[in-house]
């Protein structure tokens, strides 16, 4: 239907229509119905204040004014509405269209210094959250879609009722890329308190989570469902040793879109998220997991049950969703948020907070990409904030208690995700112009060619464009290093929808597989063995290795969790070697938990070029 003929609809419907109602539709509208029913005038399509809000775009206010800028934003809203489908044919089209040009663009690309994308296939699971367990295989998990048609929503946040259910995969790298690769875990079946009494599989997507000093992961919150976003009590725990999800007691107060970090004493902290009063409630309360006075869990044979939480003396006031937290080498937790102006510290051991100063560019950045910078045989004390604003390619140090401005990338871009790679160096993968936007307006999958493309940061802070993706992938996308150095891209289930050859085959989801330059630059140190107890702080240890000269650094990096461009775990310390013998050498763990807070890493050596072994897991445990 053409936006005049959609006007039409909309003025003979006048009588009914309730363009500025307040109420929030608590189930999916069928397409084809509302349309026939606008067509003939007999119902209403009901627009609210929020998504108008949602949708309307700066550009078009202050070319048209407010009252025109909101027409045309009520004219898209209802455009979406009265779509009927998507056709197969333009998802195969897509797709093959983007695996030529990716092809003919990477050709130019030395795999040696810019890597290269090698894999690309179908998974059973979106991947809007993502966790690299230390077996070694992937939690992925996301939520039951409510559409296929990626010029709608289809993730079912103003859902209540059964339909708004939550879904969890592990996939294994070791078995390959085959559908025998995944195991689904779903999570457990929860009766939500939204009056309903609907048991369904728990709604925990656009939650917040972190790792246990266990290997386990808590995941914080979720989707109670309707009023533009409106927050879960959920706290959930996954057992990667047995696979198996276990419920917490709940929160105090329910949180969509939280964070939550592991600190130096290895407790979980959670902050910010819409209430369960629903969007435009964000809650100031700081929660801890588990509560003072309960042991924390460093045992992987043990997983906590009915575990409760408690609240901080101190809030964390954040006016916008999803800060990003990190526990840095004094071990405070430094908390910047969306907006230039609510940047905090907290301080675990009294429960405060103070303020630190605001990000010097101003203003609110969108979902964006932060990241702890190495600091060699240290933890972290200095944190890049990256993305978030497609207008802005600089980046923004925060270090020694002040801002400054650092290298630019070649271009801003929002919901992107940057990983601190086993050499040091700074990958920037995925990325898009706004939410559900690739450059071309809300949910038209059609994106500006530059956010496929990737971007890599050397030693020296230079940034330098790599080789493209084959999706565009924004809004919920992901990527996580795996122990063998590789890194794992998925997330942003719109684009997989728009994309998928065959819509109707279950599998919704896709993964593809990025080789870093270091993969392609010659042969790699071998690491045979490493200590499979947990090991303590300012303490050595022995690896085992077949290319003892080779092997000139070792390396912790930790394992990635993350969301929305959020990873609050992300880390990489250098570790002295302290003794050579033979095949041997000596390695030293960190200085403390505040440098590293206990829990699982990849160990990896690497020769002098910065081309890493293959990883072996380590516990750091403070108990040991």
């Amino acid at each position: 239907m053409s936006r005049s003929r959609l006007r039409a609809v909309l003025a003979a419907s006048a009588a009914t229509l309730a363009l500025s109602t307040t109420t929030v539709l608590t189930t999916p509208v069928s397409a084809s119905s509302a349309a026939l029913d606008g067509l003939a005038g007999t119902s209403a399509l009901r627009i609210t204040d929020e998504q108008v809000k949602a949708e309307v775009r700066p550009a078009e206010v202050a070319a048209l004014g407010r009252p025109a800028a909101e027409a045309e934003a009520r004219d898209r809203i209802g455009l979406r509405a009265v779509q009927t489908g998507y056709p197969q044919t333009t998802r195969t089209l897509r797709l093959k269209a983007l695996t030529d040009s990716q092809a003919k663009t990477n050709a130019a690309f030395d795999p040696a210094q810019f890597g290269r994308f090698t894999d690309y296939f179908s998974s059973p699971e979106y991947g809007d959250h993502i966790a690299l367990l230390p077996t070694g295989k992937v939690l992925i998990f996301s939520f039951e879609a409510v559409e296929d048609n990626p010029q709608k929503e289809p993730a079912p946040t103003d859902v209540i009722g059964k339909q708004n259910a939550g879904r969890a995969y592990l996939w294994d790298p070791a078995k390959g890329t085959g559908l025998d690769s995944f195991t689904a875990v779903p999570p457990p079946v929860v009766n939500m308190p939204d009056g309903l009494d609907e048991p369904r599989p728990a709604p925990f997507f656009c939650a917040g989570h972190s790792y246990l000093p266990n290997g386990m992961v808590g995941v914080f919150g979720g989707n109670l469902g309707g009023n533009g976003g409106t927050g879960a009590k959920l706290a959930l725990v996954f057992d990667p040793w047995t696979e198996t999800w276990h419920q917490e007691q709940d929160m105090a107060v329910g949180r969509w879109y939280p964070t939550a970090v592991t600190g130096a004493d290895g407790r979980q902290l959670i902050m910010s998220g819409q209430s369960e009063l629903g969007w435009g409630t964000p809650t100031p309360v700081i929660e801890r997991f588990p509560a003072k006075g309960t042991g924390v869990f460093f045992d992987k044979s043990k997983a906590p049950d009915g575990v409760a939480l408690d609240q901080w003396k101190a809030d964390a006031p954040y006016r916008m969703d999803y800060p990003h937290l990190f526990s840095l080498n004094d071990g405070k937790v430094y908390g910047f948020g969306r907006d230039a102006d609510q940047q905090f510290v907290f301080d675990p051991a009294n429960e405060t907070r103070a303020s630190l100063p605001d990000r010097p560019d101003g203003g609110m950045r969108n979902y964006g990409s932060a990241v702890a910078l190495p600091n060699g045989t240290s933890g972290p004390d200095s944190v890049l904030v990256l993305g978030g604003n497609r207008n802005d390619p600089n980046t923004y140090r925060f270090a020694g208690g002040q801002w400054t401005k650092d290298t630019p990338r070649a271009f801003g871009r929002t919901q992107d995700d940057t990983l601190v790679l086993p050499n040091g160096n700074l990958f920037t993968v995925n990325g898009a112009y706004d939410i559900r936007d690739y450059g071309n307006g809300p949910y038209n999958p059609n994106a500006d060619p530059k956010y496929r493309q990737t971007e890599l940061r050397d030693a020296g802070g230079r940034w330098t464009l790599g080789p493209v993706q084959r999706l565009p992938r924004g809004y919920h996308s992901n990527a996580v290093i795996l122990p063998d150095g590789r890194i794992m891209i998925t997330g942003d289930e719109l684009q997989q929808i728009a994309n998928n050859p065959d819509i109707k085959s279950g599998l919704n989801g896709t993964i593809e597989i990025y080789e870093p330059p270091y993969l392609h630059q010659g042969d790699r140190p071998s690491l045979r063995t490493a200590p499979t107890d947990p090991l303590n702080y300012n303490a050595t240890f022995r690896v085992n290795t077949n290319t003892p000269t080779q092997a000139t650094r070792a390396v912790l990096v930790a394992p990635i969790t993350s969301t929305h461009s959020v990873d609050t775990s992300q880390r990489r310390l250098e570790l002295r070697i302290t003794g050579r013998a033979g095949s041997q050498l000596v390695l030293q763990t960190p200085a403390s938990a505040k440098d590293a807070p206990p829990g699982f890493y990849m160990l990896f050596l690497l020769n002098d070029a910065g081309v890493p072994s293959e990883a072996k897991w380590v516990q750091l445990n403070p108990n040991a």
